[in-house]
């Protein structure tokens, strides 16, 4: 510790009155994007779309559909016959067509559109389909199963000339806009480390979810539930909480992994996938007969700095991503935003001198003093101001994300989060379980577009 208690630094701010509240008023930041704007739609400009998976997420971009200006819902599938109940009360129409196959969706001349929130392991499938039937493109995160599902659709859709959303919607949100307004302007200076992570504490968030009581073989489509996955016994644990399985999702990496990610590569313009990715966590608590650990932290190597991210379903942390950089330091923590600069002025060493005789010390002094003049008096100023933002009251990513998305299906502009985004980011996700489940590196080769051991 420094022997003496004030620095010149601080010395000189309270000789000039500069000392700072540490303290920050937030500001809310305002909507400015299309959903926004209370336009018109002409109604030759309308985009009907179907959604194909309609339970928890699919219900709830049903109800953010709502809020565009210019969008119809004409069309819903789902493999589980209540969930076209459930689909039809979310956008406030008891008479839209309700299918289980996915296929007379995309037969419909009158669709221009579909949104993808099935379970991961058939995103593949329904998305080639949909490209080839000439339909714009949603697709629930991840975008892929594995990394040659994503490839491949990303083949299918530059081929088919298709605009596709990929569904991580911190991408379209007004925060991470200003997060990426203020790394962008420099004031963090050069960012090398970046960590992330998101937790939360209920059975709920570690998709432990009730099994409806008419659950059945007879309301639900077992065998096209299962796709090209390992054909197993009907089970409705598998069917609703699919996502503790490697054969129908990612676990964590697909659920909270990619959103983290996708925030990230976003503020940063970044749309390259990490080289390597190192993971560890374990199963702890949800010991239900699941996969997939309930806790797991991946450490990610990218050209310019290093990530970190965490998930862990035994403590309502929230969510939370921090760039430290070399002139500040930037949180996204749940709905509000924060940057402090750090003060980065020239200081005389005020430490290991204190090893050195009085007599050379003051010669030190002495000559940094010389080589850095002190500020006229009362011209002392703060490098910078800390900020602080906040979503407006009742904000919505997912609706702005929505409105980028059906805009780009009326323009033809290809949104942030297009094939090539949202691959990138699926790859990190399966880069964190490929490491954990090896036990090993997990090294991504781009050039024969595969994972390998490191």
């Amino acid at each position: 510790m420094p022997k003496n208690p004030l620095s010149r630094r601080q010395f000189m701010q309270i000789g000039s009155g500069a000392l700072v509240a540490t303290t920050v008023a937030k500001k809310v930041l305002q909507p400015t994007i299309l959903s926004a704007s209370p336009r018109p739609v002409s109604p030759s400009d309308t985009v009907r779309f179907a959604s194909i998976g309609t339970g928890i997420r699919g219900c709830e971009h049903l109800q953010a559909s709502l809020s565009v200006p210019g969008v119809q819902c004409v069309g819903v599938c789902d493999l589980y016959d209540s969930r076209h109940t459930a689909a039809r009360e979310a956008v406030n129409n008891p008479s839209v067509a309700a299918t289980r196959d996915y296929r007379s969706i995309l037969d419909r001349k009158d669709v221009d559109a579909v949104i993808i929130a099935t379970m991961d392991h058939n995103h593949r499938r329904i998305f080639e389909d949909a490209c080839a039937a000439g339909k714009d493109i949603y697709c629930e995160k991840p975008m892929s199963h594995t990394p040659e599902d994503g490839f491949s659709m990303v083949d299918a859709a530059q081929k088919n000339k298709r605009m596709i959303a990929v569904g991580s919607q911190r991408v379209s949100s007004v925060l991470y806009a200003k997060a990426k307004e203020i790394y962008d302007s420099g004031k963090l200076g050069e960012v090398f480390c970046i960590n992330a992570y998101w937790d939360r504490n209920t059975p709920s968030g570690a998709w432990v979810y009730p099994i409806p009581p008419d659950a059945s073989e007879k309301t639900i489509d077992w065998n096209a539930f299962l796709g090209e996955a390992p054909k197993v016994a009907f089970d409705p644990v598998r069917f609703f909480r699919w996502r503790c399985f490697r054969d129908y999702g990612e676990g964590l990496g697909g659920d909270l992994f990619v959103h983290l990610l996708s925030g990230i590569h976003f503020v940063t313009s970044t749309n390259v996938p990490a080289s390597r990715a190192v993971s560890s966590g374990g199963l702890y608590h949800f010991k239900d007969g699941r996969e997939f650990p309930d806790l797991i932290e991946t450490m990610y190597d990218y050209p310019n700095f290093r990530v970190t991210v965490r998930c862990n379903l035994n403590n309502a942390g929230g969510e939370f991503i921090g760039f430290y950089g070399t002139k500040g330091t930037m949180i996204i923590k749940d709905a509000t935003l924060s940057y402090k600069p750090e003060d980065t002025r020239p200081e005389p060493e005020g430490y290991s001198v204190f090893g050195w005789p009085k007599s050379l010390r003051d010669q030190y002094y002495a000559k940094w003093h010389d080589e850095h003049p002190e500020p006229p008096a009362l011209g002392w100023k703060v490098d910078g101001e800390g900020e602080s933002y906040a979503n407006p009251p009742g904000y919505s990513d997912t609706v702005d994300h929505h409105a980028n998305f059906f805009n780009a299906v009326r323009t033809r502009k290809p949104v942030v989060e297009n094939e090539m985004f949202g691959n990138n980011t699926s790859i990190g996700c399966h880069l964190a379980n490929y490491a954990y489940f090896n036990k090993s590196v997990a090294v991504w080769d781009a050039s024969a577009k595969k994972i390998v051991k490191g």
